[in-house]
């Protein structure tokens, strides 16, 4: 697995706390509030994990799963395989994405959710490629800003596999194409 890593962009001592950094700010802009953290899975959910443990407000959590990538593109369409379990109606809602690529995914998703009337919808990211976006969104924390590189580890995956790394690597690009 490690053979297939042609560097190592995001150390886990970097994660962990630049994470950190983030979950102190949701705490201090959160004060008082109880919010829903939303988490886009698979890749979400180390980042989510690790996240919402180092926020210190009351906070609720659910999942959804969409897709809209084929082998290491986008397609452009997008498909709720799995919504939302709880009504966020007047509620603080925060999107837990592990990466912010094309932003057609979370511009379809912010859309979506803000038909149920949520008092608020803010988006955090592991990481932002500003580089490949084509819809206007744009995350209102992220943890980093990575160049445009096929990335995997901490939760995000290449085929299902490379979710298990303890940091962020660019994948050898003849592993994928």
């Amino acid at each position: 697995m490690e053979k297939d890593i042609q560097s190592i962009l995001i150390s886990e001592e970097e994660l962990k706390t630049k994470v950190q950094e983030v979950g102190d700010q949701i705490t201090a802009d959160y004060q008082g509030k109880e919010p829903i953290f939303v988490g886009v899975l698979k890749g979400c959910f180390i980042f989510m994990a690790d996240l919402v443990r180092s926020v210190r407000v009351n906070c609720s959590m659910d999942f959804m799963a969409v897709s809209s990538y084929s082998g290491t593109t986008s397609t452009g369409a997008v498909k709720i395989n799995k919504d939302l379990s709880e009504d966020i109606c007047g509620r603080d809602v925060i999107i837990v994405e592990d990466i912010l690529d094309s932003g057609v995914t979370l511009n379809y998703l912010k859309s979506y959710l803000m038909v149920r009337k949520p008092a608020s919808i803010r988006i955090v990211t592991l990481m932002d490629k500003p580089a490949r976006r084509k819809a206007d969104v744009y995350a209102d924390y992220s943890c980093f800003e990575i160049p445009d590189a096929f990335v995997v580890g901490y939760g995000l995956d290449y085929n299902e596999k490379y979710r298990n790394l303890p940091y962020i690597g660019v994948l050898r690009p003849e592993v994928y194409m």
